[in-house]
């Protein structure tokens, strides 16, 4: 009998991976083709669902055999019941929406703990091209300012005023650059933002 073959995972992804607990029941938020959730069921021995809105990446998700929902992140996770998951994951998904601060709650109430990857606006290179007087153009952010999907921009140290705000409490952060993880300076030194967080704090006043 032949075993079906794991994926091959970004760099970015392992890292991430490393955070999620064997055994865990994931969450994936806006999951793509599913890879990482594979790579999670076969490899951690996890399980769960993608929530994913399009039709291709849909496909792609079943031919894999990842249990996928298809949802628009927009409306919210009714669907779902408090503490349903031990890790709800939402990796660059964040800046594509308009209810940032109602998913990241609504992330916190469905899961034990939370993680979340985004673009790094204040990494270096796009502090320098702007005061060059120009929209960064970059791996992580790699759109014109006119055809980008992105409507949120923010900064590593942007999202940490944020969890504070709305009582997240922080486990863990750090940044991504090249493939590895950046612990020092990130907000300077990382082109992508990650934090895993709980719901546990009391709301900054």
């Amino acid at each position: 009998m032949s075993s079906t073959p794991i994926p091959q995972v970004t760099p970015e992804q392992g890292l991430i991976a490393e955070l999620v607990p064997a055994g865990a029941r994931v969450l994936d938020l806006g999951c793509g083709d599913g890879t990482l959730l594979d790579y999670l069921q076969q490899v951690k021995g996890c399980s769960g669902y993608g929530v994913e809105i399009d039709d291709d990446k849909l496909l792609a998700c079943v031919e894999r055999g990842v249990n996928v929902l298809q949802l628009n992140l927009e409306d919210g996770l009714a669907l779902f019941e408090d503490r349903s998951f031990d890790v709800v994951l939402q990796l660059q998904t964040l800046q594509h929406l308009r209810n940032t601060e109602k998913m990241l709650l609504e992330t916190a109430r469905v899961g034990r703990i939370g993680i979340v990857t985004f673009p790094n606006f204040a990494h270096w290179p796009n502090r320098w091209s702007v005061l060059r007087g120009r929209m960064p153009v970059t791996r992580a952010l790699p759109y014109e300012w006119y055809d980008t999907p992105n409507i949120r921009v923010g900064t590593h140290a942007d999202f940490e005023v944020l969890a504070r705000r709305n009582g997240l409490k922080i486990l863990d952060s750090f940044g991504l650059q090249s493939g590895s993880a950046v612990r020092r300076w990130p907000n300077l030194r990382a082109s992508v933002a990650v934090f895993s967080f709980e719901g546990s704090a009391e709301p900054a006043l």
